[in-house]
């Protein structure tokens, strides 16, 4: 088994700003995989598809940095603009005091919103409805939801993006370098990983998670150690596509492909004009660029099913997403059609009522009627399969959370720490457990957003939960 005082060392390594050099650690060599494009369907359009690739493939981009358009645009955004004089006049601290602030302000509008239509909150409404199956089954008790076995360790490892998305309820973008996560919390996350034996799937999500330095070191650290005691395990990169031709990510398909690294990568829209209205001009044009360079590395095609591709699709407004399933097809056909691109499969996530968008819903004066269409679509059978209950969710501060959701809303995990005989409740982060089992003791913290996760087919960073 890999030794731990091998993660204290990488973690030191980096700690000190020093490159992460192959010589640094040893890791196991991990099996080659074959390297080609991914083949054309057997068609008379062969021809036709091959010259939409050549055509969208763009390696121009490769190397120009879409940071200064993003940063342009945000010139023009009159939200980005007061935060940034916020920033500059009362400085990071009197920021995260300003942020409590809004998010108590906005959990008060969406609870106004729910009065007004005589909804009680979400776990009041779930465990009224008789016949839920998740009440049957004990997945909700004494009013609370609680979690199985975690399966699933999600770590956001930094706010830093190149992109700066309408919808995005992390609020991410290049404003946010100085809020990533140390080598020191990369490191115990892994060691956490290791005392954890029914996690199998490593979910590495941000920002734009490759552009934080301890990105590299988790996904190299956790397939060797996978492969070395021969565990099972996922990794997943949750990608928006533009950072793979961001400089000095030339290598990182690569990167991905050798350490057989999962992508789920967002994609809203297979049309240009509607990607680009949602995550900045230019985004479309790059992503497609993206996707083609995934799949000429292997990725999405049924000759290399060890190299998933996902992509994600969350509405442009205020409605729900469509079935999944239909969703898939439309997008495999058009994609495929019209640029040559594969794909495994879409994953549709619903817009939660949280940080951007529901600034966005509140500035359009329809917070109470999109509360109204959660709730109204409220589906039981979805409870047993929310992302809480087999999840956990790392901040990149190391703070512990249910869900992505929560994290962003400061909805920390609370509870007792393992070390020291203090019997007192304190948010946990990932120094004050010795197993991410430890957490199962402890009740899911709901809000009234969680009706976004069960409305209509459901909604988690796997996508649909009833679909």
């Amino acid at each position: 088994m890999m030794r731990l005082a091998r993660y204290a060392q990488a973690a030191a390594i980096l700690a000190r700003g020093t490159s992460l050099t192959s010589n640094a650690f040893t890791l196991p060599p991990l099996p080659k995989l074959r390297h080609g494009r991914s083949s054309s369907r057997a068609s008379t359009t062969d021809e036709n598809v091959e010259a939409k690739r050549r055509e969208w493939s763009r390696p121009e981009l490769q190397g120009q940095s879409l940071i200064s358009e993003t940063l342009s645009q945000l010139e023009n955004d009159a939200e980005f603009q007061e935060m940034s004089k916020q920033l500059a006049d009362i400085g990071r601290e009197g920021m995260t005091r300003m942020e409590r602030i809004k998010r108590r302000e906005e959990r008060a509008k969406r609870r106004r919103a729910l009065d007004e239509l005589g909804i009680p909150n979400f776990m009041e409404f779930v465990t009224e409805k008789e016949g839920s199956d998740a009440v049957n089954a004990g997945t909700v008790r004494d009013g609370q939801l609680f979690r199985s076995q975690p399966t699933i360790l999600q770590l956001n490892i930094g706010l830093y993006c190149n992109q700066a998305c309408s919808h995005c309820h992390v609020e991410s973008s290049p404003l946010r370098k100085a809020e990533t996560m140390s080598a020191e919390v990369a490191a115990r996350c892994l060691e956490l990983l290791q005392s954890s034996p029914s996690v199998d799937t490593l979910d590495l999500t941000g920002g734009a998670p490759e552009l934080n330095a301890q990105f590299r070191f988790l996904v190299k650290m956790a397939r060797g150690w996978a492969h070395e005691n021969r565990r099972k395990l996922t990794i997943i990169d949750r990608c928006n596509l533009t950072v793979l031709l961001e400089p000095g990510q030339e290598d990182l398909v690569e990167f991905l492909k050798d350490n057989q690294v999962k992508v789920v990568a967002s994609l809203p829209c297979y049309g240009e004009a509607n990607v680009d209205a949602q995550r900045g001009r230019g985004v479309f044009e790059r992503s497609i660029a993206a996707l083609l360079k995934l799949n000429k590395a292997g990725y999405g095609s049924p000759e290399h099913p060890e190299l998933e591709l996902d992509l994600v699709y969350n509405p442009g407004g205020a409605f729900l997403p469509g079935p999944q399933a239909s969703l898939e097809r439309d997008y495999k056909r058009e994609l495929y059609q019209n640029y040559g691109i594969e794909f495994n499969r879409l994953l549709t996530i619903a817009n939660m009522p949280i940080k951007r968008f529901a600034d966005a819903l509140v500035k359009d004066g329809k917070m109470k009627e999109y509360m109204e269409l959660l709730v109204n679509s409220y589906n039981p059978s979805t409870v047993r399969g929310l992302m809480c209950l087999n999840t956990v969710s790392v901040g990149w501060t190391g703070t512990l959370y249910d869900c992505d959701f929560n994290q962003q809303l400061g909805m920390d995990i609370v509870g007792q720490k393992n070390t020291g005989a203090d019997s007192r409740k304190h948010s946990l982060s990932v120094f004050d457990i010795s197993s991410l089992s430890d957490l199962e003791k402890y009740a899911v913290r709901t809000e009234n957003h969680c009706f976004g996760c069960t409305a209509g087919s459901g909604s988690s960073c796997s996508g649909a939960l009833d679909d």
